[in-house]
């Protein structure tokens, strides 16, 4: 009886080791989670943990994360965080049964590790990242030190001395009720610390919230034309032509969006050939005239076919205005710099050609989208937009700082990461309707879908059904050459298998390439196709 006491008393204690650690963990990240909210939610330790991990992820990993999970992919890379950390926790918990300062340690060695990953961010504002971090740390192993204390009377040896019995009696179960009794009361405790800093957290928020509350966008004095007639087709399954702001695409870096006061904000413009910088308030830019314009934006990680695509209805001032006021002349006309850095708050940057932004096209800092102020996940208060260009060359959301240089001598974040350094949108088309492997009665089946060529334009839409000749689908009348257009084909469609393709001519005559290329490194080509079966 002894030896099977003995035993359950192992694993009794190893499954109370491994709770200690878990609640280690739990106390650490609350801690660490409410110090946050006093500095600021950004230097988090999951946070500036994750996005180290981003920064350091190869692009192709960067491009399936994006393609396997879409816009969830920063919470499966927090989920996956904190299942680590979970791991880790659980380790040190069983170490801790063996030698108790050893485990403690083990917490504090996590804790320099967020510490240094905080300091080391893009967007770091000083050593006072780090406390979020250490005092996650400190908290996690006091707590991991003090409960290894209520695993036996002496955790330090290697030593058993619990006396328990088959009836329960002796040291263990005056251990196992002390243990349970600290543990719920930690746990308790961490919970409520965990609250109180998402609270906090949120308070932080309210004075950008209540910034964007207040702001009243002016009319536009150069507004966007009335949409045509019959822009938005009548067929079943076909997107919106104008995408709302909540089904907006977002794919970003940002595991915890910035929520910027409009109030301080501000706006740096220098570098390279700029002979007057300047300093823009939110309230200067929106005194400026401002021009209004539908523009479709697509992410370079959109695959063929893929959903990371969206049109809206634009807001802002006209940044090639903004840099001849600041003596910036792009390099046609002698100017130094070629490339435009836009930077974010939060650190990410984005590289621009200075000509393409300064040759005509509407090229804008927004302010508005879909006739509101721009929504915290998609810039406010202000972003950058470059109709032709994929986002990660354009798009800045949050900006706070434009730099004029040259491409030689910096490479933005992307670009370091092996995406091309100029990257126009390709022409591409993509079948909405019927979807794949559909089962459509057989007869006439409507075929519809979109087709863009942002800053070109589209002229022409064909369907193929199977091997068999291209056929002309009808276009619905085009809104301008910096949006998508929509467009059908009446299929009379047979029993059976088949695989309907679609390709797109642009606005200069150039058809769609059927060639595949990955979205790595300046965007994918192909041509869409569905495979249905008509009954």
């Amino acid at each position: 009886m002894a030896g099977v006491s003995t035993l359950r008393t192992s694993r009794s204690r190893a499954v109370r080791g491994a709770v200690s650690g878990l609640l280690a963990g739990y106390v650490a990240l609350a801690v660490a989670e409410l110090t946050a909210s006093l500095v600021r939610p950004q230097a988090g330790p999951v946070t500036v943990v994750g996005g180290a991990a981003i920064d350091r992820t190869p692009a192709p990993v960067k491009d399936f994360a994006i393609r396997t999970f879409g816009e969830d992919d920063k919470l499966v890379l927090q989920l996956g965080i904190l299942a680590v950390l979970g791991l880790l926790g659980i380790a040190l918990g069983m170490l801790v049964l063996r030698h108790r300062r050893a485990g403690a340690a083990g917490v504090l060695a996590f804790g320099i590790i967020g510490a240094a990953a905080a300091l080391t961010r893009p967007d770091a504002q000083g050593p006072a990242d780090a406390l979020p971090s250490m005092a996650g740390a400190v908290a996690g192993a006091a707590v991991l030190y003090f409960l290894a204390g209520r695993l036996a009377p002496d955790t330090d040896t290697d030593t058993d001395t619990d006396t328990d019995t088959d009836t329960g009696t002796g040291t263990d179960r005056w251990s196992r009720r002390g243990f349970l009794l600290a543990a719920s009361v930690t746990a308790v405790a961490a919970t409520g610390a965990g609250a109180l800093g998402r609270t906090l957290a949120g308070r932080r928020g309210q004075g950008a919230a209540a910034s964007r509350a207040t702001v009243e966008l002016p009319a536009p004095a150069s507004p966007a034309p009335p949409l045509p007639r019959g822009v938005q087709l009548e067929a079943d399954g076909i997107s919106a032509f104008t995408t709302s702001n909540k089904d907006f695409y977002r794919v970003d870096t940002a595991l915890v969006v910035p929520r910027v006061d409009a109030d301080t904000w501000r706006l740096r413009i220098r570098g390279k050939g700029v002979t007057r910088p300047r300093t823009y308030t939110f309230q200067e830019l929106l005194e400026r005239p401002l021009i209004e314009r539908d523009i479709t934006l697509t992410c370079v990680s959109n695959e063929v076919g893929g959903p990371y695509i969206g049109h809206a209805r634009w807001l802002g001032v006209r940044l090639d205005d903004l840099l001849r006021e600041c003596g910036v002349r792009p390099p046609s006309q002698g100017g130094k710099a070629d490339q435009l850095v836009a930077r974010s708050v939060d650190g990410m940057t984005l590289g621009s050609p200075v000509e393409d932004v300064m040759d005509g096209r509407d090229a804008i800092l927004a302010v508005g989208m879909n006739g509101e102020p721009l929504p915290f996940d998609h810039g406010f208060p202000v972003r950058m937009l470059v109709p032709g260009l994929y986002g990660y060359v354009s798009a800045c959301k949050w900006i706070e700082e434009i730099e004029l240089t040259t491409f030689d001598a910096y490479d933005p974040y992307w670009v370091r990461r092996k995406w091309a350094r100029k990257a126009p949108i390709k022409t591409q088309a993509r079948i909405d309707t019927p979807k794949p492997f559909a089962r459509p009665a057989a007869g006439v089946v409507t075929v519809a879908g979109v087709a863009w060529a942002q800053h070109r334009g589209i002229q022409r839409v064909e369907v193929r059904v199977d091997d068999g000749p291209w056929q002309d689908a009808d276009l619905a009348p085009q809104a301008g050459a910096d949006t998508w257009r929509q467009w059908s084909y009446p299929w009379q469609s047979t029993p059976g298998g088949h695989t309907l393709t679609v390709r797109a001519t642009d606005g200069t005559g150039a058809v769609q390439t059927e060639e595949r290329a990955r979205t790595i490194p300046d965007g994918a080509s192909g041509r869409h196709s569905v495979f249905v079966t008509a009954g």
